[in-house]
């Protein structure tokens, strides 16, 4: 009996691309001879038939065909695993993805286990929490980052960490309104609005979207835009200390930030992911700011009861939201808790306060952080925690100290690092994608080509203090050999 057997390539699984399956089944045609041998003879092979996939008739969300290529980190870490397959042997350091090495501190950690197997209890079971977070974890965030800058619990809504709220604030801002961030940013602030619909298409020519302000920060500038020149927009994404560029904007930039919003009505979403890595007096948050939130008063319609006559009501200016996280305090990279602030005072252009629709959303598109992380974010904010905490914060900031002196005595212009776990080094004249492409070739090292981050971060590349000491000192030794 004679076997026919078809082979399909794995291009037909829907996991990997577009089913492009191939049968080839060739005509025998028998001769039958005296001897009463066969002979087999195949046959001209027909060409192949072509089978369309099955599509819906659901249509694709046109903005997603916006997006260019990859979203940044992914695409750092596809061309990581491609150099690995390249150089099975090789030590490869990865500095790029700001994704932080050192363990937990076990203050915390043993606060997480300690709720996890209270799991297993009658006593100590939970089930759902409140979307907003346990009212305790609330209460001490707002005490410990808030405490004199009039920010209470209610105000405070824990997460999953702070890119998640992004884009939940996002959803909560919806597709008509028009947004602005600094140039370069993080990449989840312009990714996010151009999937919500708010932006135009993108414009190769100049590496932007269009309807988007793109605030550019450079080293002529400070890395504080030039506010003067910035189009009136609704929402304004503002990171300090930044990512990428490592720089922290001070007292009397971030007065100007507000005055800008308020004059142009404007609100804040201002990302303090980094706060605790400053070691300067500038503003860890946004609330220090006068403006940002601040008690004005004035004649209301309501009376005083004893003595029937209008008495001074109390009202806020506020222009702002805050995001922050413990993933780069605490190691929580992985275990996702995080907080956004959006003050009850803050109000919509109808006089609707923002922090009621934030909290729909909250409540419709999630179901609270988990309580085990929970725990462990309330460790953090307990005194021993929040030394461990800044001791993590110190080891990685000596790792900076080690990078910064070490493309110093390279001859680089080298930019943050002082504030911020990131060192924005500048290689003028040069792509940052073929930057990256050099260094990870001839030294096995992983940076951030600073053009994911924007226009302006071309010619610029990140490098994350994010390492284990051994490696940080390793990839150093590796860069002096390179542009000795």
């Amino acid at each position: 009996m004679m076997q026919l057997s078809a082979s399909i390539s794995s291009s037909s699984s829907p996991f990997l691309g577009q089913i492009n399956t191939n049968y080839r089944t060739p005509r025998v045609s028998v001769s039958v001879k005296s001897n009463g041998v066969c002979k087999c003879v195949a046959a001209t092979p027909q060409a192949p038939v072509e089978e369309t996939a099955y599509t819906t008739k659901v249509s694709r969300n046109v903005n997603m065909s916006k997006l260019q290529a990859g979203y940044l980190f992914p695409e750092v870490a596809r061309r990581r695993s491609a150099h690995m397959l390249k150089y099975p042997d090789a030590h490869v350091i990865s500095l790029g993805i700001g994704d932080t090495t050192e363990p937990i501190p076990d203050v915390i950690t043993s606060a997480m286990a300690e709720k996890s197997h209270s799991l297993s209890t009658l006593e100590g079971y939970s089930g759902y929490g409140a979307e907003q977070g346990d009212k305790k974890l609330r209460a001490a965030i707002a005490s410990t980052y808030y405490g004199d800058l009039g920010i209470d619990e209610s105000d405070i809504f824990v997460s999953d960490g702070a890119k998640c709220d992004i884009s939940r604030l996002q959803i909560l801002f919806g597709s008509n309104v028009t947004m602005a961030c600094q140039d370069p940013s993080y990449p989840a602030y312009v990714d996010s609005s151009v999937i919500m619909g708010q932006t135009g298409q993108f414009q190769k020519d100049v590496e932007k979207y269009g309807n988007i302000e793109y605030m550019r920060c450079t080293p002529s500038n400070g890395f504080f835009p030039d506010l003067s020149t910035i189009t009136k927009t609704d929402i304004i994404f503002f990171c300090s200390p930044n990512n990428p560029t490592g720089s922290t904007a001070t007292r009397e930039q971030l007065k100007q930030l507000v005055e800008f919003a308020k004059k142009n009505g404007s609100i804040i979403v201002y990302d303090s992911a980094y706060a605790m890595y400053i070691s300067d007096d500038s503003p860890r948050s946004i609330f220090e700011i006068p403006g940002a939130k601040e008690l004005t008063f004035h004649l209301g319609l309501s009376l005083d009861l004893a003595s029937h006559s209008p008495f001074p009501l109390r009202t806020r200016e506020q222009v702002a939201i805050e995001t922050s996280s413990f993933s780069k305090y605490a190691g929580f990279t992985g275990v996702r808790l995080g907080w956004t602030v959006v003050p009850k005072e803050l109000l919509f252009s109808d006089g609707f306060p923002v922090a009621r629709d934030f909290n729909r959303i909250v409540c419709t598109c999630f179901n609270g952080a988990s309580n085990i992380a929970q725990a462990g974010g309330l460790a953090c904010l307990s005194p021993e925690g929040l030394k461990a905490m800044r001791d993590t914060v110190g080891f990685y900031k000596e790792n900076t100290d080690i990078i910064v002196d070490t493309f110093n005595s390279l001859g680089f212009d080298v930019y943050g690092g002082k504030n911020a776990p990131y060192v924005w080094v500048h290689f003028p004249g040069r792509s940052s994608w073929e930057v990256f492409g050099e260094i990870l070739e001839k030294t096995h090292l992983v940076t951030t080509p600073g053009s994911g981050f924007g226009p302006g971060g071309e010619g610029f590349v990140r490098v994350s203090a994010f390492g284990h000491r051994g490696n940080v000192l390793e990839a150093c030794k590796r860069l002096k050999q390179l542009y000795k």
